[in-house]
């Protein structure tokens, strides 16, 4: 597989379980930022923009289903890839009627990661060159030529 090049947002309570697979993800070249918490990574993306957020469905406090649609109010184009420890299909099937890109379940196959992130990439740069086509052509229309 070729290198990836993403900026991602992983988001899960088990801090063992993200310090893991960030280290994984980062010796693959992408640029992984942490959350442990719902709203840490809100917090996060007031400052940040990612290219895709893995985010875990069972977490204390605010669960990864708030979480999601948080994230959407914020940019209803990110690309999110949830995680679960346990095959939920209610949960599973919630998760993509709020926007998930798609959904992994624990223990997380690697490879299978990487191809979901490089979707899921590929699929974002597609929505900004059609959200940066749209913007050019509202100008060029603006025009009083």
């Amino acid at each position: 597989m070729d290198t990836i090049k993403a900026k991602i947002l992983l988001v899960d309570d088990e801090a063992d379980f993200v310090e893991s697979l960030s280290k994984r993800l980062e010796v693959r070249g992408l640029k992984v930022f942490t959350a442990t918490r719902g709203q840490n990574a809100l917090d996060l993306l007031d400052n940040e923009r990612f290219d895709i957020i893995v985010l875990d469905l069972a977490m204390p406090g605010m669960d990864g289903l708030k979480t999601l649609q948080h994230i959407k109010k914020k940019d209803a184009d990110a690309e999110i890839v949830m995680l679960s420890g346990h095959g939920d299909v209610k949960s599973t099937t919630e998760a993509m009627k709020l926007g998930a890109t798609d959904f992994l379940e624990k223990p997380v196959d690697l490879p299978e990661l990487l191809e979901k992130i490089a979707e899921a990439r590929e699929k974002r740069i597609l929505i900004l060159e059609k959200h940066a086509q749209k913007k050019i052509e509202e100008i060029l229309q603006s025009k009083p030529w």
